[in-house]
């Protein structure tokens, strides 16, 4: 390969804060870097775990954590492109690479030799003279290799290899399953007549999406949840339950996207994975290393919030159906569900959300909101970058600086919905923060909004913004983490917490300091009216039985599915059933308030790595909620109060226990009464 050909993965990028060189990377890249990178790792570990010197901290742990640069380097590049750009070359290379590449951290994990030297460490204890941080490495290397099977004999490794493996594949298969069913089942509307309730945006949307694939007339995709957003706004009962019906058969009916036997496929060789590993089941597994500890102490949250949720989610049904008697419209569907609601909501607290739509425009939320609420908080600024490339036309790049111009990082955009994406909303690191490595950080949010017609502004419904919040709190915590050992960088902190930074940067969408700057009409200037505002405010419990009881349903499905024991696993052989069963079981059979996410098309937990996790929102949201009410009782969005948040829960990424810096944060272990007072569950 000449040099002006040569692949641009392989080496670091020259660009600013090591952003790939997208411009240059082509599907064929991919196979060479990881290829390369995968054995250049084996050496560096072989040469580890076989040195004949005794351990010590430099030569095992700090030797590993800058082991396999070129595998670090690609493998994010490579995920992202999976789930945001991919076509048939990328799927195909995911299909390869993801047994392959569990095989890889299988060699190294269970690599007895190298289990031997963290054993040797983590007994020479206080002898060390270890800082914190280094502390906390060696003992979550040691822990980390003790649930994945560091000391099972040769056989016992071998069979966890080969499961490892096998459950990579399958959920790779799920993943890709269900992005071209999601795909296919969009909704085609030939008649304008059917759109009745759409605004011209949501039309031109719609339009625009039926182009690429030379269809006339309309198309409304399909987003990852049951629930699909348009359901609110269309009027024609018959068009809402087309569009409910596609989004919930997804994964169903045969054919080459059906996910059914994939998942039940994975959920037996996770079961057996969680036997081989000494543990009753794949949720046990998991929760052992995360600030629950249990299923039962899931199962405990999860069990303390059912009934009040329930029973809001029933009282809320009771007006609909008033509403829908009153208007002469059918008994309350699912489909309708949405419907009705806005239209209450407009009547009992006088708020129209899609109306709402021309004061959400893009660059005002994230401009104007978004980067604002960071710059009182934390002091950062972000300047769009145009002459940095991203991995898609549609990707925006920002440079993220201190308030005295000292660097942060670089901050990636990707809002719109395609083809080529995934469904839902990410965050994810394309280059990790590390003081070993003298690398900043470079992250991405990833959203799926419907691409407006050319030309038309970009209007973001209210959970679309709610959203954008969200996902950049996962940012903020990627980029403002410092820590000293790419293990610990940004996000990579335990499941059940990942979501609180998250969570606390939704506070910011109303609070006034935020909402007086960004929620203005995109044509006539005007700030939205404060009675809109305090509307906004007083509703906010509106609809949280229905939010709560379909996140719940989901949550207990998740622990349904991952609390089998191998026998029983197998036993499951009907999808659908068994679902109707986990759900009546816990209480949560409700034919209106469908799960967020049903078995065949729940990606978080079949190909989303939130399987047995799923809890983690609710779970986060304890702390989460109490820390939101700590913001608001000392004046919100404030230096000081940011510079406290940043210091106790962002800045340590994953170097230390996240329960410790919630008692640092809060000054007091958590209570769970502002998680019931916020929605609406007191």
């Amino acid at each position: 390969m000449t040099d002006d050909r040569r692949n641009p993965l392989l080496d670091p990028s020259p660009l600013p804060f090591r952003l790939p060189l997208f411009a240059l990377i082509r599907p064929e890249h991919y196979r060479e870097a990881l290829e390369l990178g995968m054995a250049e790792q084996r050496r560096e570990v072989d040469a580890i775990a076989g040195d004949a010197s005794s351990a010590t901290f430099d030569n095992t742990i700090v030797a590993l954590e800058r082991s396999g640069a070129l595998l670090r380097r690609v493998l994010p590049v490579f995920e992202n492109a999976s789930a945001a750009v991919a076509d048939d070359e990328i799927d195909a290379l995911e299909t390869e690479f993801a047994p392959r590449l569990a095989a890889h951290r299988d060699a190294i994990s269970l690599d007895p030799r190298l289990f031997a030297r963290f054993t040797a460490l983590l007994r020479a204890g206080d002898g060390l003279a270890l800082d914190a941080e280094s502390a906390y490495l060696l003992e979550r290397r040691h822990r980390v290799a003790m649930l994945a099977g560091a000391g099972l004999d040769d056989d016992g490794r071998t069979e966890l290899a080969e499961l490892n493996e096998r459950i990579a594949a399958l959920t790779t298969e799920f993943q890709h399953r269900l992005v071209a069913d999601t795909n296919a089942r969009a909704l085609h509307i030939n008649d304008d007549v059917e759109l009745s309730g759409l605004d011209d945006a949501q039309r031109g949307a719609a339009r625009a999406a039926a182009v690429p694939r030379g269809l006339e007339g309309w198309l409304l995709p399909l987003v990852l949840p049951t629930a699909q957003p348009l359901l609110a706004a269309l009027d024609d009962a018959g068009v809402r339950d087309r569009l409910l019906a596609a989004s919930r058969a997804r994964g169903t009916g045969g054919g080459p996207h059906d996910t059914r036997e994939t998942l039940l496929e994975l959920v037996r060789a996770r079961a057996r994975r969680a036997r081989l590993l000494g543990v009753d089941s794949h949720a046990a597994a998991v929760t052992a290393d995360s600030t629950a500890g249990s299923p039962d102490a899931v199962a405990d949250l999860l069990g303390r919030l059912v009934p009040a949720a329930r029973a809001n989610a029933r009282r809320e049904a009771v007006a609909l159906e008033a509403r829908a008697a009153r208007d002469g419209q059918r008994p309350v569907e699912a489909s309708d569900w949405m419907h009705l609601t806005e239209q209450v909501r407009s009547s009992v607290h006088e708020i129209d959300l899609q109306a709402m739509r021309p004061y959400f425009e893009l660059d005002r939320v994230l401009v104007d909101g978004v980067f604002r609420a960071a710059n009182l908080l934390y002091g950062i600024d972000l300047a769009e970058r145009t002459d940095l490339i991203g991995y898609h036309p549609d990707t925006r790049v920002f440079e993220v600086v201190e308030h005295d111009g000292t660097p942060v990082g670089l901050y990636l955009l990707d809002l719109y919905a395609r083809d080529s994406k995934r469904g839902g909303a990410w965050m994810s690191s394309l280059v990790a923060q590390s003081a070993l490595d003298a690398t900043l950080p470079v992250v991405v949010n990833n959203l799926n909004v419907p691409k407006p017609a050319g030309g038309d502004p970009t209007l973001l419904t209210f959970d679309e913004t709610a959203t954008l919040f969200h996902e950049f709190g996962h940012a903020l915590h990627g980029l403002l983490a410092r820590v000293a050992f790419p293990s610990f960088s940004g996000t990579n902190v335990f499941r059940d917490f990942v979501e609180l930074p998250s969570q606390v940067n939704e506070l910011w969408m109303l609070r006034p300091e935020i909402v007086a700057g960004y929620a203005v009409h995109h044509e006539s200037g005007e700030r939205m009216p404060q009675h809109l505002v305090d509307r906004l405010l007083a509703s906010r419990t509106f609809n949280e039985g229905f939010s709560t009881t379909e996140y719940l349903a989901a949550a207990v499905l998740d622990q349904a599915w991952h609390r089998l024991s191998p026998e029983a696993a197998a036993a499951v052989t009907d999808v659908a059933e068994f679902e109707r069963d986990a759900l009546a079981s816990a209480g949560l059979d409700d034919p209106l308030v469908p799960p967020r996410y049903s078995s065949t098309y729940f990606a978080h937990i079949f190909a989303g790595g939130y399987d047995a996790g799923y809890y983690s929102y609710i779970w986060s949201e304890v702390a989460g909620a109490d820390i939101m009410a700590w913001f608001e009782e000392r004046g919100g969005a404030t230096r000081e109060n940011g510079d406290r948040f940043r210091a106790e829960i962002l800045a340590p990424g994953g170097s230390r226990d996240p329960r410790e810096s919630v008692r640092s944060f809060l000054g007091r272990e958590p209570t769970i009464e502002p998680l019931l007072r916020r929605r609406g569950l007191d």
